[in-house]
């Protein structure tokens, strides 16, 4: 193993079923030197959710990212491509932007250097007396990208997997709602004192429903919640118990789909709505959580007063969620913890998320 994977013994990647797996070691949320090798073996090269179409409708509109440690910048250019490239000039290292008065050229923020919107280097000021410099030589570096109904994904490995082969099924399950139908409405962003992971672990589980959301928890039929696993992504739902027009919950058909796809993407779809949370580290013990709402009919929504409920409701689902991942976190920072088991009733999403980590770090390492 390298000097980057001290911390993990061979023991730690057994992929065993999840009748006889132990959860994954404490040190692997509470140490930045774990993290690190995160960013290389995960999310290097696992697809990222950028955004959606609606969030950047217009040429020349531009949305930001970071994917493991990395700026992109993903852009709608004149002819109405998604475009997506780090978002560093190759000059020092400055930030990018499309300049002001056109939709056809990227300027950095630093020295003015600007580009096409294929990425080669157009202008640059004062270089007159330079020698043996080729602009050619000098473009941005792009960024691998695909859209799936309507949500823009991204991938820093030239190499990983079609789009499709990750998704697959997806669309067919789901139907017939269609997330490209959807318009962009509001973003909310929480950072949360816990590793990345916490956040997710606790996503994937209905387990903690009872005890964490006692309202929640009344309004769903939890004796008949259901975990599916497919090979990049998982899902979770569950009947409602409560069927009122008050349940904040309720689908107008009883469906609602709660996908999470690997390594950080969550899909919260409901039939004329959606909610999408990417979840970014920001250091070992932090994570920032990003949602996204869209909905088919925004000004309807916003008139029956749905995207007000579904708003409040989520915060207050959510201030219950970071709670207990904080308080998680501090407890796996403890002396007495290291690892767990699992619930093969009420825990599959959690091992299938861990299984899919060792199975990034042994492809990576050896």
């Amino acid at each position: 193993m390298s000097s980057d994977s001290s911390l993990i013994k061979p023991e730690d990647l057994e992929l065993k079923p999840i009748e006889r797996a132990d959860t994954i070691p404490s040190a692997w949320y509470t140490t930045s030197v774990f993290l690190e090798l995160e960013e290389n073996a995960v999310f290097k090269k696992n697809w990222q959710l950028a955004c959606h179409e609606s969030q950047i409708p217009r040429p020349g509109d531009s949305i930001c990212r970071t994917v493991a440690g990395n700026p992109i910048l993903i852009v709608r250019d004149h002819t109405d491509e998604i475009r997506a490239f780090y978002n560093v000039c190759r000059h020092r290292g400055g930030p990018l932007s499309v300049k002001s008065g056109t939709t056809t050229v990227l300027q950095c923020k630093y020295h003015g250097w600007t580009y096409l919107m294929d990425g080669s280097l157009r202008g640059v000021p004062q270089f007159d007396r330079v020698e043996l410099f080729d602009k050619k030589d000098f473009g941005l570096k792009p960024v691998k990208t695909e859209t799936w109904q309507g949500l823009i994904f991204i991938s820093l490995d030239e190499n990983s997997l079609p789009l499709r082969d990750v998704i697959g099924g997806i669309s067919e399950r789901i139907s017939p709602n269609r997330l490209d139908k959807m318009e962009y409405h509001t973003t909310t962003i929480d950072l949360i004192e816990c590793n990345w992971k916490v956040y997710v672990d606790n996503y994937l589980e209905g387990y903690h429903i009872p005890i964490v959301h006692p309202e929640l928890s009344g309004l769903l039929d939890y004796k008949n919640y259901v975990t599916e696993t497919a090979e990049h992504y998982s899902l979770q739902y569950s009947p409602f118990s409560d069927t009122s027009a008050d349940n904040p919950y309720k689908a107008e058909d009883g469906q609602a789909f709660y996908y999470f796809i690997y390594p950080n993407i969550m899909l919260n779809i409901l039939p004329g709505r959606l909610q999408t949370n990417i979840i970014e580290p920001v250091g070992h013990d932090k994570c920032r959580v990003i949602f996204d709402y869209f909905y088919t009919d925004p000004i309807k929504a916003e008139e029956q007063g749905t995207i007000q409920n579904d708003l409040e409701y989520s915060a207050k689902i959510q201030q219950e969620d970071i709670e207990i991942c904080e308080a998680v976190q501090a407890g796996l920072r403890s002396d007495v913890y290291d690892k767990g088991r699992f619930s093969v009733k009420r825990e599959l999403g959690v091992w299938h998320f861990q299984t899919l980590l060792k199975k990034n770090l042994l492809d990576f390492q050896f």
